[in-house]
């Protein structure tokens, strides 16, 4: 299969995936979409995941797939926490697009 034709399956399975309504009503829908990171808005709660996360070194890990895997620092969002748990968000690829922890460890 050529790689573009890869990227395109990969950007419209992602489409798909997006948010399907089940928190439209939700009182933090809006700070769900208003979420970003350096890398880009990070959509939706239905597109992230809650996780598990340790920190190594001053760097967030995140189990992706369950592999352990460094969270890049442009990926991670300083704000508050307005859920009181850690997410995380993906892109196609399975790259880290966002990050927020969740109260201390």
């Amino acid at each position: 299969m050529r790689p573009a034709l890869l990227i395109l399956l990969a950007f419209t399975t992602a489409a798909v995936a997006r948010d399907d309504g089940r928190y439209a009503n939700s009182p933090l829908k809006p700070w769900f979409d208003s979420l970003r990171s350096a890398r880009g808005f990070c959509c939706s709660d239905a597109d992230g995941r809650e996780t598990e996360y340790e920190i190594r070194d001053s760097r967030y890990w995140v189990p992706i797939n369950g592999v352990w895997t460094q969270v890049p620092d442009d990926a991670v969002i300083t704000g508050p926490n307005r859920v009181g748990r850690p997410m995380v968000w993906l892109d196609p690829l399975q790259n880290i697009r966002c990050f927020i922890p969740g109260p201390g460890l």
